[in-house]
């Protein structure tokens, strides 16, 4: 099954507190993470905070066929620096299942395509 994330992420003040430059190196380690899991794990980056958002800031957009692969990916990136100095925190995810219904009608109910 194909699934996707909406990744709800909130950068506290104190992020937006540090050197630009102190911003991109941990950007950078971030991206390293993302990278290791690339091409199981696809993941986008949405700025949000200059647009409607109640609680969150941020977004990424996660798309994967192996969750084993997304939840190593998160857990690296909740042990990276960002997270735990309090620079970030994953506010919610919204997960869905692509055309998942299909599937059930293929799989359970053997209804052809």
């Amino acid at each position: 099954m194909h699934y996707m994330m909406i990744v709800l992420l909130e950068f506290y003040p104190s992020w937006l507190a540090l050197p630009r430059e102190e911003r991109r190196k941990y950007a950078g380690g971030l991206q390293e993470i993302i990278d290791k899991y690339h091409p199981h794990v696809r993941v986008r980056f949405f700025d949000a905070e200059a647009l409607p958002g109640k609680d969150y800031t941020d977004f990424a957009v996660c798309e994967t066929d192996d969750m084993r692969k997304y939840h190593y990916m998160w857990e690296e990136i909740r042990d990276s620096a960002p997270y735990t100095k309090g620079y970030m925190k994953i506010i919610d995810v919204i997960m869905g299942l692509g055309n998942a219904f299909q599937s059930y009608e293929s799989e359970v109910l053997k209804m052809d395509e």
